[in-house]
């Protein structure tokens, strides 16, 4: 039964998996469990922990032979723009793992197979769950064909450059004025919360942005904040 579910998936993963159940344990959202109190499996956050690490390594090992003569801070700056959540959450939903998540009936209603988050989330989860089932060299092959074969298009449309890093040299540059932000509000439950925060120039609001932690609602309010002021 959990074999048929994942067919077409492995098909497109190019993975055949030997213990369903794992794969099964990487789409299943904490939400679940909050209708599903008898899952004796539990949920995909200690596969995502896993699979966090393992896509960081990779990312940098690649990089780091990959590109002997770049520097430090460089390499930082692309690993980060590969491993961040907006950009694992368009892999995620090339692939359609949203159509495997196992969800609440509440996180059902408000959109969760579509959510960033969610699908960055997943995908870090499935990560790890091939990692333990096919080992490092399968896994590092899987990464380094779904994901850090994006990297010249991300180089190229400027992505990996830092948000808040860019707003604050332009505005630095331009006013003379370091920004700031400040915390605006933080909703929704203790394991799926999210945060607001506002960037501002002295008194000045600018935008705002969200995220699941406030570094993450900062770098969206500066993304923001560069499209306002035409800075991009």
């Amino acid at each position: 039964m959990i074999k048929e579910r994942y067919q077409n998936l492995q098909k497109k993963l190019k993975i055949e998996f030997k213990n369903f159940e794992l794969l099964d344990l990487a789409f299943v959202h904490k939400s679940y469990l909050n209708e599903h109190k008898s899952s004796k499996n539990g949920h995909n956050e200690r596969l995502e922990f896993l699979g966090d690490a393992v896509l960081e390594l990779v990312v940098t090992e690649y990089l780091y032979k990959k590109y002997p003569d770049q520097e430090e801070g460089v390499l930082t700056n692309w690993r980060a723009a590969l491993v961040k959540g907006k950009h694992l959450a368009e892999i995620s939903t090339e692939l359609d793992l949203g159509l495997y998540l196992y969800l609440s009936r509440g996180e059902e209603r408000s959109g969760g197979r579509k959510k960033n988050y969610i699908l960055a989330n997943v995908l870090e989860a499935l990560i790890g769950a091939i990692y333990l089932d096919k080992g490092y060299k399968k896994t590092q092959k899987f990464i380094e064909e779904i994901i850090i074969a994006r990297l010249e298009d991300i180089l190229a449309e400027g992505t990996h450059i830092d948000a808040k890093s860019k707003f604050q040299e332009i505005a630095q540059e331009k006013l003379g004025i370091t920004p700031a932000y400040h915390f605006v509000k933080e909703e929704g439950p203790d394991h799926d919360k999210i945060f607001t925060m506002a960037l501002y120039l002295e008194n000045q609001k600018i935008s705002e942005g969200s995220g699941t932690s406030k570094q993450k609602a900062e770098q969206e309010a500066a993304n923001n904040g560069l499209k306002i002021k035409k800075w991009t």
